[in-house]
């Protein structure tokens, strides 16, 4: 077995931590907390972290994990890297060392009580319990999400999603957070894969789930969930199983449960670190495309305002499709902050519209977004009255 394999759990954490800067110092961070071990295996990795913080200093990696040389060794070293401390652990350079995690961040619970099964109360007090025993800020809500879904006609799955981030970011707003920390796996991030393959994703689907978005941080996003059942077991932290996960109605039951089992004994049984070797490989040439279109939007534009973004119709249509198509992405994005309600027809009409280079034609997408070519030049507009 690799060294890469034979890590623990709470190394794969912080290395995690440590490579995305995904907590600095004086961070308060709104840990969304079910109560089930995912969730659990994180909220106790941050506790402990915290403390081994206070106790003891800034926390440091050795240079060579991040040459891919050797397996993690992270330890507690207090102020000069090369101190008897650092040398009794191994080679410490002074010079290469990573960013330390923040030697001073704070830890909120939310606990959001879906009301959708009868342990859910009790769940909710397993979760209280522990932060009381461990002196942690909690925060919990109770939402009929059956109910919001019916009164929104979404899918109960999407509705407990929503509810989620939205509980959330009230808990970040009410407590003065910065940052939410999700408890996403590995294993979750091979499934919403799976899931955009099926649903014929681009490539931004193949990326899987990011390890940071905006305010959200998602720490376990390298650990296997073997893994971080083995922590809470070894760890004897309970955690509640939302029965429901081996209920294969909705669909990522059916890819965690019955795909990917059945191509692990059939086909692969390496595909998690396979399909993670595809989302690196994804994204990083995800992100050099989109780095050279940021570029050309550059070329590109004409004008920039708050409502409305101008560019030049020759130098659009001169671009490849793959281009195009992110050119008009970015630009929605810097309008509206989103593209959620802009589908692929949307884009591939707007590119027909610069192609046939026919003045005072215009799309409206949405009633809040439209469209023009007018004077050799593509205008973007953003309708929404202040």
């Amino acid at each position: 077995m690799h060294n890469r394999e034979k890590k623990k759990l709470e190394d794969i954490v912080q290395n995690t931590i440590i490579k995305y800067h995904l907590i600095e110092n004086e961070d308060k961070i709104v840990v969304g907390v079910s109560g089930g071990p995912d969730s659990m295996c994180l909220l106790d990795n941050l506790v402990k972290m915290r403390l081994k913080l206070e106790k003891r200093g800034n926390l440091y990696l050795n240079r060579e994990l991040f040459e891919g040389k050797s397996q993690l060794n992270s330890e507690m070293i207090k102020g000069n890297p090369q101190s008897n401390l650092g040398n009794q652990l191994g080679k410490i350079s002074p010079i290469k060392l990573r960013k330390p995690v923040g030697e001073n961040f704070e830890i909120v619970v939310a606990h959001l009580n879906h009301k959708l099964r009868k342990e859910a109360d009790e769940e909710e007090q397993y979760v209280k319990k522990y932060c009381e025993k461990n002196k942690i800020e909690f925060y919990a809500k109770s939402i009929d999400v059956k109910n919001l879904a019916h009164t929104n006609k979404i899918g109960t799955e999407e509705a407990g999603r929503m509810a989620r981030y939205e509980f959330f970011n009230e808990v970040l707003k009410k407590t003065k957070a910065n940052k939410i920390a999700i408890a996403h796996n590995k294993n979750d991030k091979v499934e919403t894969i799976l899931l955009h393959i099926l649903r014929g994703s681009g490539i931004e689907g193949l990326k899987g789930i990011d390890v940071k978005r905006g305010n959200i941080i998602r720490p376990l996003i390298e650990c296997e969930r073997s893994k971080i059942e083995e922590y809470c077991e070894e760890n004897q932290l309970h955690p509640r199983i939302d029965q429901s996960n081996f209920e294969n109605i909705y669909n990522r039951n059916k890819i965690r449960n019955v795909v990917i089992p059945y191509i692990q004994k059939e086909l692969n049984p390496n595909m998690i670190k396979t399909m993670e070797r595809l989302s690196d490989i994804v994204r990083q040439e995800d992100e050099y495309v989109e780095k050279q279109m940021k570029k050309i939007y550059q070329e590109l534009v004409i004008d920039e305002k708050a409502k409305e973004i101008i560019i030049d119709l020759k130098k659009f249509n001169l671009q490849e499709i793959v281009i195009k198509s992110r050119l008009v992405r970015y630009i929605i994005k810097r309008l509206f902050g989103t593209t959620a309600s802009i589908e692929k027809i949307h884009i591939e009409d707007i590119i027909k519209l610069c192609d046939n280079n026919i003045g005072n034609k215009y799309l409206t997408p949405n009633k809040n977004f439209k469209v023009f070519v007018k004077n050799h030049n593509i205008y973007f507009t953003n309708q929404i009255d202040n």
